[in-house]
C-alpha cells in the first residue's frame, strides 16, 4: 500500500496538471469563439462564388476549361489538414485513419498517389511511414488569414494544372458544433460537380467567359481549401477544449478518490498508533 507521503504527492502533482488543462480550456474556448465566428462569415463568400461560378460555367454554351474537366486518372492528390500540436482528442487521429483507409482502398503502390499535408501531425505520420508526402506545410496560425494560406492553395492548384495529379480530394473536421466535428472527404478539383439552382443568373461578359473561368476557377478552388481550412481551426480548438475539460473533470475524479486513500490510510496509522499505546500501557500494568 502507498505510504501517506507517496499518495500526498500524487494529490499535489494531479492539482498542478488540473490547473493546466482548465486553463488549456478557456485559451481554446476563446480561440474557438472567434475560429467558429471566421468559419461561418466565409460561407457567404464561399456561397456567392459558388453561385458565380456555376452561372458562368453552366450557363455559357460551348465554355470548356481544363479545370472542368475529368481527365483519365493516373494520380491522385490528398490534401490532408491537420494541427500542429496534440492534446486535441481524436481530431488529429479521425483525418488520419480516413486518409489511410482511403490510400489503400483504392492505391497499390505509393506511385499512384501524393499527400500535401497542413500541420505537423499528419505530415509527420505520413513521412514516417513511407508515403509520397509532396509537401508539408507548419505553423499555420490559429486565426488565418488567406494571404497566410495563399501560397500553399496556389501551389495546390497549380500542381493540378501541371499533371502532378489528376485529381484532388480534401480532407479536414468539419465544425459542427462545440461537441461534434465531422471528417470529412471533399473532392476538390475537377470542378465536376459544380451545383446549380433553380434558376441559372444571366451575365454580360468582359472579356469573355472563358477568360473570366481562367481567373475565377483557381480562385474558387483556393477558396475551398481556405474554407476547409477555417473549419479545421474552429474544429480543432472545439475537440481541444473538450479534451481538456474531460482531462480536467479526471483529475478532479483522481484527486477525490485519492484523498480519500489518504484520510482511510491516515485513519489506520492512527488507529496504529493508538493500538500500540494502548498495548505497551497494558505491558506496564
Amino acid at each position: 500500500m502507498a505510504s501517506l507521503r507517496d499518495i500526498k504527492t500524487r494529490i499535489t502533482s494531479t492539482k498542478k496538471t488540473s490547473q493546466i488543462t482548465k486553463a488549456m480550456q478557456m485559451v481554446s474556448a476563446s480561440k474557438m469563439s472567434r475560429a467558429e465566428m471566421n468559419a461561418k462569415s466565409f460561407v457567404p463568400y464561399m456561397e456567392k462564388i459558388q453561385e458565380v461560378v456555376s452561372s458562368v460555367a453552366l450557363g455559357s454554351s460551348g465554355v470548356r476549361h481544363p479545370m472542368l474537366v475529368s481527365r483519365p486518372v493516373k494520380k491522385t492528390g490528398y490534401l490532408v489538414i491537420t494541427a500542429d500540436r496534440g492534446l486535441a482528442g481524436a481530431y488529429n487521429s479521425n483525418v488520419i485513419r480516413l486518409v489511410s483507409n482511403a490510400i489503400n482502398e483504392r492505391h497499390k503502390s505509393n506511385d499512384e498517389f501524393a499527400i500535401i499535408a497542413i500541420g505537423r501531425i499528419g505530415r509527420d505520420f505520413f513521412q514516417k511511414r513511407g508515403y509520397n508526402v509532396l509537401d508539408g506545410i507548419v505553423g499555420i496560425p490559429d486565426q488565418p488569414s488567406f494571404a497566410d494560406i495563399k501560397d500553399i492553395a496556389n501551389k495546390a492548384v497549380e500542381m493540378y494544372s501541371d499533371g502532378a495529379y489528376d485529381e484532388l480530394y480534401l480532407y479536414y473536421n468539419h465544425y459542427v458544433s462545440a461537441i461534434q466535428q465531422d471528417v470529412t472527404e471533399k473532392k476538390v478539383l475537377p470542378l465536376t460537380d459544380l451545383k446549380t439552382s433553380s434558376k441559372l443568373t444571366s451575365y454580360e461578359f468582359e472579356p469573355s467567359p472563358e477568360e473570366i473561368l481562367e481567373v475565377l476557377l483557381p480562385q474558387y478552388a483556393e477558396s475551398l481549401i481556405y474554407g476547409a481550412l477555417l473549419d479545421g481551426k474552429a474544429s480543432e480548438h472545439a475537440a481541444r477544449m473538450t479534451a481538456m475539460k474531460s482531462a480536467t473533470d479526471n483529475a478532479h475524479d483522481l484527486i477525490n478518490n485519492l484523498t480519500l486513500s489518504y484520510n482511510r490510510a491516515r485513519q489506520a496509522a492512527i488507529t496504529q498508533e493508538i493500538t500500540e499505546i494502548v498495548g505497551g500501557a497494558a505491558a506496564l500494568e
